[in-house]
């Protein structure tokens, strides 16, 4: 079968890659946008390197069909050498490629560091657009070396996570969308959620409950979220407090739960620490937790914080990241210097204390998250960067390989 790009009056075909070994914010942000597109416009279709994953298991709950085209395991970019990953990408890319082209793809929209170098060279190959969503880290060098040269536009999350140093312009072809968020269709009831967290917990009925959520890795902090717990129950020795720890490490890095549990331990905090794991839905946890930290660093846009802020609950975040565009300092929460555990203190001390304060900061937080934020707006902007991408011109796509089969 060949390539069908040439439709203009048809639906834009976009693929969606995963490799489906885990679930994280990313894979949740670009599976709502699939859900919303306009399918009289468009024709979305996910497809995932393995079966067996979390992701795999989360599409299904959510009704959102897939198909899977196995390819040999994605190595980690922070272990891979120039040669192993120039030698995995030979095995792999013309086995995309075919598929694309198979397919009929206008457009590829890659999603995370493991598929944007093998989908996007595929893309090129097979005559298809390729959209680089970037959610990381400006630095990143995919970012700033790759996808110059390979992406037709480049979505980031947020003005922080535009590239520093591309090596070629791309500033006609960056647009920053925030991820989609959707507002809960009705308010949890945050006092009973509460009782039920404290509950499971075991803990007294007026413990005030802090929470962390996220994948426990070290650019968001994790065991700096002990040392706040810790700071905040020696600050405020007459009313108990909690740190619920919601996430988990992710594999092939750091064991970052054994970490946080060590370092409770070591700070005589053990009972006051919870390691939660991974929960699913997060909203009624969220709900259940008086304030939020976020000690992240380079967060590009944390989903967490945002979904915080739709629930009436307060965010405590490090000054630095996305969460500067985020929050507004003092009205909708609250800014602190990055890597310092007790710089959380004196807003969480007042927020905790001072129910005015609390409300406040609650209730302009909601307004805020409500009026800028949502899965409409995302799934606009994004629409608009296909549709503009479907009347550029594009070179055809290169001549199949010797022995390249079509799958």
């Amino acid at each position: 079968m060949g390539s069908r790009h040439a439709r203009p009056g048809g639906p834009i075909r976009i693929c969606f890659p995963f490799v489906g070994d885990r679930l994280g914010g990313s894979h949740i942000s670009a599976l709502k946008l699939v859900q919303a597109l306009d399918r009289h416009s468009f024709e979305p279709r996910v497809v995932l390197h393995e079966d067996g994953g979390r992701l795999a298991e989360f599409l299904r709950g959510e009704g959102i069909g897939y198909e899977v085209l196995a390819l040999p395991s994605l190595p980690s970019a922070r272990t891979l050498s120039a040669a192993g990953a120039a030698l995995h990408l030979a095995r792999v890319v013309p086995r995309i490629r075919a598929f694309l082209a198979a397919h009929g793809f206008d457009v590829v929209h890659s999603n995370d560091a493991q598929i944007h170098a093998a989908w996007g060279l595929a893309a090129r190959l097979a005559g298809a657009r390729l959209v680089w969503h970037h959610r990381g880290d400006p630095n990143a060098r995919g970012a700033n070396l790759l996808a110059p040269a390979i992406a037709d536009h480049m979505i980031t999350v947020s003005n922080f996570a535009r590239p520093n140093r591309p090596a070629l312009s791309m500033d006609r072809r960056v647009s920053v969308i925030h991820s989609p968020f959707e507002r809960p269709p009705v308010m949890p009831d945050r006092a009973s959620e509460a009782a039920m967290l404290r509950a499971e917990l075991g803990v007294p009925a007026d413990t005030r409950i802090l929470g962390y959520f996220g994948n426990l890795v070290e650019r968001k902090r994790p065991l700096l979220f002990v040392d706040v717990v810790d700071r905040v129950r020696r600050a405020m020795p007459d009313i108990p407090v909690v740190g619920c720890l919601f996430g988990i490490s992710l594999p092939g890095r750091a064991d970052l739960v054994t970490a946080a549990r060590q370092r409770a331990e070591e700070l005589g905090v053990g009972d006051h620490v919870r390691l939660m794991g991974f929960r699913q839905p997060v909203e009624p946890y969220l709900a259940a937790t008086d304030i939020l930290l976020v000690p992240a660093v380079g967060e590009p846009f944390g989903r967490g914080l945002i979904e915080a802020m739709f629930l009436g609950t307060p965010v405590v975040a490090t000054a630095h990241g996305g969460n500067l565009e985020a929050i507004e300092d003092g009205r909708t929460g609250f800014l602190v210097r990055p890597d310092d555990p007790d710089a959380f203190v004196p807003p969480v001390v007042a927020l905790l204390r001072d129910g005015t304060l609390f409300d406040r900061v609650s209730r302009a937080a909601r307004e805020q998250a409500l009026l800028a934020y949502g899965v409409e707006r995302h799934v606009a902007e994004v629409e608009t960067v296909y549709r503009a991408l479907r009347l550029r011109a594009r070179p055809a796509p290169a001549p199949r390989l010797a022995g390249e089969t079509l799958s």
